[in-house]
Order: C-alpha cells, then structure tokens, then sequence
C-alpha cells in the first residue's frame, strides 16, 4: 500500500471519523472502501452509458408476434 495525503475539509474529517468509529473501522479503512464503492459506481455508470448509446444506435426489435406467448401470463388471474 501507498501512503498519500489529502486535503479536506473539517467537517468532513469529522464525519467520517464519527462513520469510521461507528463502523468499528479506522479511518484509512473507510476512505478505502469509500473510494473503492465510488469508483466501482463510476465504472457501473459507463457501461451503462455505453450501453444507452448502443440501444440508440441500434434499437432492438422484437420479431412481430414474439410477445405474443407471453401477454397471457402477464394477465393478473380474474382481469
């Protein structure tokens, strides 16, 4: 592991000494797993992204009639 500096603000090192005790974790522990949530939540929001852009540049179509096999089951029993 590397060690690093980083500059923030006191209310905000106050915070997230107060969720680091009550998680029973120390701070480098919590700013780890912080960073690591947001980054994977960065990845997760591009490929998203991606994905929206490759739907709009090629729409799926669904063959007609496919749903058809299914719209019977999506009836709530006695409509």
């Amino acid at each position: 592991m590397e060690t690093i500096q980083i500059v923030i603000d006191v209310k905000l090192l106050q915070a997230a000494d107060r969720a680091a005790r009550h998680a029973k974790l120390n701070r480098s522990e919590l700013v780890r797993r912080a960073l690591r949530e947001h980054l994977e939540k960065l990845q997760t929001s591009e490929r998203e992204e991606r994905d929206r852009l490759g739907y709009r540049k090629q729409p799926m179509q669904a063959p007609l009639g496919a749903m058809t096999a299914w719209e019977a089951e999506a009836v709530w029993p006695g409509e």
